[in-house]
């Protein structure tokens, strides 16, 4: 019953902008510590941003000054703002859940950066 599902990816030049986002349901959202990863072909699912309950974040020094994390608890969605768009940011991009008890994973959506 739980269910978390990205969306926003998309193709996007260089230098570009892509806004995604992780709609929830099934789990009290406002309790959860939400993240985003992404994995590329053949590489690891790296953490990129994480936003707790209260709204303190931490980024991933690869998009640091360029993505921005955000949450709407009365929405129960979290956003990715990228911005400045790089070929290395090409990769499909997953939102998680967290709280005490269990962590949650959305389906993916894909980015590709490319010219």
């Amino acid at each position: 019953q739980v269910q978390l599902v990205e969306s926003g990816g998309g193709l996007v030049q260089p230098g570009g902008s892509l806004r995604l986002a992780c709609a929830a349901s099934g789990i009290s959202f406002s309790r959860n510590v939400m993240a985003w990863y992404r994995q590329a072909p053949g590489k690891q699912r790296d953490l990129v941003a994480t936003i707790s309950s209260g709204g303190g974040t931490n980024y991933a020094d690869s998009v640091k000054g360029r993505f921005t994390i955000s949450r709407d608890n009365a929405k129960n969605t979290v956003y990715l703002q990228m911005n400045s768009l790089k070929p290395e940011d090409t990769a499909v991009y997953y939102c998680k859940a967290q709280n005490l008890w269990n962590a949650y994973w959305g389906q993916g959506t894909q980015v590709t950066v490319s010219s």
